[in-house]
């Protein structure tokens, strides 16, 4: 059956105006965002079968070339997936950020999730005021940790424009480990000692890992 043959009340776009999205299935809210089905298969029953082949959650675990290689997902449909799960994991991350870091843990949990399954090392600062407030976090590089990428001139560029007195330094490890390297170490007392100069505290540095942490104050 044809989408265009399902009576108009039934519809998911429809029934979502009228009803809200509580009253749709996992399958009709996948459905909206495909907009389309395949030669032979609705857009439902697409959605239905995607589910029940790889689960939701795997869905949007899934890279775009791991995508397009579901019967019925295109490159555009690929696309508007992880468009959607994107937008919601940042929606996540910005309730999660607290007014406040009170300690190397707080970090950790900010940035747990958002750093989670990362295939590559991820540089971030924290930016404050003299009371620890956050002013905002901001993403500075990434690759693997070195002096080369993490400039002291993009930091505290950064911090100074945006009037912080104090900032957090936050990467990951993508082995789940959070022990720091000899680099990891090096870059810190790097950035500590330029603190000092242009008169910005480096509070820590807080690596994380897989559901742990490593912190620079807390060792």
């Amino acid at each position: 059956m044809k989408i265009k043959d399902i009576i108009k009340e039934g519809r998911p776009r429809e029934r979502f105006c009228s009803h809200g999205p509580d009253s749709l299935s996992e399958a009709e809210l996948l459905a909206i965002i495909l907009r389309t089905g395949t030669k032979g298969e609705n857009v439902v029953n697409l959605a239905n079968r995607i589910i029940s082949e790889i689960g939701l959650t795997n869905l949007f675990d899934c890279s775009i070339e791991e995508l397009i290689k579901i019967r019925g997902i295109g490159r555009d449909k690929a696309i508007q997936i992880l468009t959607v799960f994107e937008l919601s994991k940042r929606h996540s991350y910005s309730k999660s950020i607290p007014t406040r870091v009170v300690n190397a843990k707080s970090v950790f949990n900010v940035f747990k999730d958002k750093l989670k399954n990362k295939s590559k090392e991820y540089f971030y600062i924290v930016l404050t005021d003299t009371k620890n407030k956050i002013i905002k976090t901001e993403e500075i590089s990434v690759g693997i940790l070195d002096a080369s990428i993490v400039h002291p001139r993009e930091i505290f560029k950064s911090a100074i424009r945006a009037s912080a007195a104090r900032i957090i330094l936050v990467h990951n490890h993508p082995s789940g480990d959070p022990t720091p390297s000899e680099e990891d170490l090096s870059v810190t007392r790097k950035l500590i000692d330029v603190g000092e100069l242009v008169g910005i505290e480096v509070l820590d540095h807080v690596i994380i890992g897989e559901d742990k942490y490593w912190s620079y104050v807390e060792g």
